[in-house]
């Protein structure tokens, strides 16, 4: 596993600009707000998911989305999904809830899990996502981290997720 040191050193061997904020650990949306209110940019939130085929699934969504369950297999290609386990997480991204993150993709295997961007995140200028924990927060492009995930043989899946309406 190649880890936040592996992630920072291909941040600059590629030359990719980014910003990074320390804070203290959140592990939740809710616990982030604070946070966040202020770092610029969108912020996010991710899902790790397993669908009945036993593929993995890391699917990343804007922080205030509310993702409709029951529409997303549809989204993302899959037929149903259901939440991933910690230790399923551990193995394949290690990396522990909390501190989810699409550059965690650097710690898996090519085809062991796709990564799913929403579409509006991918088009975003600053996206601020977890450095593989949860202490800290880095700022990138969409655009950048699809590189990324390219970079490390990964073939992300940009799609609109679907949310639930607002009561």
């Amino acid at each position: 596993m190649r880890g936040e040191a592996g992630l920072l050193t291909d941040l600059d061997a590629l030359g990719i600009p980014f910003a990074v904020y320390e804070h203290v650990a959140v592990f939740t949306v809710a616990e982030s707000d604070e946070v966040n209110a202020g770092i610029p940019g969108a912020h996010t939130k991710n899902l790790f998911l397993k669908d009945n085929g036993g593929a993995y699934w890391l699917v990343t969504v804007p922080g205030e989305a509310r993702v409709d369950l029951k529409a997303l297999p549809a989204a993302i290609g899959s037929k149903r999904v259901s939440f991933g386990k910690a230790d399923d997480m551990e193995r394949l991204l290690g990396i522990a809830p909390g501190s989810v993150t699409p550059l965690a993709a650097i710690n898996a295997l090519p085809g062991s899990i796709t990564v799913v961007l929403d579409e509006g995140l991918a088009a975003a200028a600053t996206v601020n996502v977890h450095p593989l924990r949860n202490t800290g927060t880095l700022g990138l492009s969409g655009a950048t981290i699809l590189d990324l995930l390219r970079h490390w043989g990964h073939q992300p899946v940009v799609a609109p997720i679907p949310v639930q309406e607002s009561a």
